[in-house]
């Protein structure tokens, strides 16, 4: 099965896709984690996304979409990937749509956790001391928030409209989360 999880910067999404994966033995693609990857092998395009990434800007949806294609195509991760903030537009949901289409392959759930801004920036500020990222600031929590807010809306309605959105109060406790999601996916399992 292929899962979207979204949800603002600090909402959870890592944590609860590292759960998914190691339950239902699937395929974390984190475009964050790309990103960072690109950035941290210095390569051209990864200086070209730090700067976008530190400006508080979202990174374009021509770069987002060859590296997920590049992902999506691997055979290995065939009908197994938890697509962990991404789509974060309706372009991007779309542009999924039709690499997954390419593939053989389709979305069989997207989970939304649903957290307020005030529970956003105290995770941010947790996890900058826990893991030094050079993106969490408050500054820049609360821009990465509003920028998400805005865009979300057309992807929400987009998989809503589907019957495929499921939304999750992120504001819950690790655990609790972890129940609510596994119960909505043993649901699409059968």
């Amino acid at each position: 099965m292929n899962i979207v999880i979204f949800g603002p910067p600090g909402a959870g999404k890592g944590t609860q896709s590292k759960f998914i994966v190691d339950k239902y033995n699937l395929y974390q693609l984190s475009t964050g984690d790309l990103l960072r990857k690109e950035i941290k092998d210095k390569t051209e395009l990864g200086s070209e996304i730090s700067n976008i990434i530190n400006s508080g800007e979202l990174v374009s949806d021509n770069i987002v979409g060859n590296l997920i294609e590049k992902f999506v195509s691997n055979k290995n991760y065939k009908h197994n990937i938890i697509f962990d903030g991404y789509p974060r537009s309706l372009i991007q949901a779309e542009n999924l749509d039709s690499i997954l289409k390419k593939y053989n392959q389709k979305i069989d759930i997207v989970l939304k956790l649903s957290v307020s801004l005030e529970t956003v920036k105290k995770r941010i500020l947790e996890r900058k001391i826990k893991e030094s990222r050079a993106d969490d600031n408050e500054d820049i929590a609360i821009k990465r928030y509003k920028t998400y807010e805005k865009s979300s809306e057309p992807v929400i309605n987009y998989y809503r409209q589907s019957n495929l959105l499921r939304v999750i109060n992120g504001e819950a406790g690790i655990s609790e989360i972890n129940t609510e999601i596994s119960g909505l996916i043993e649901g699409i399992k059968g």
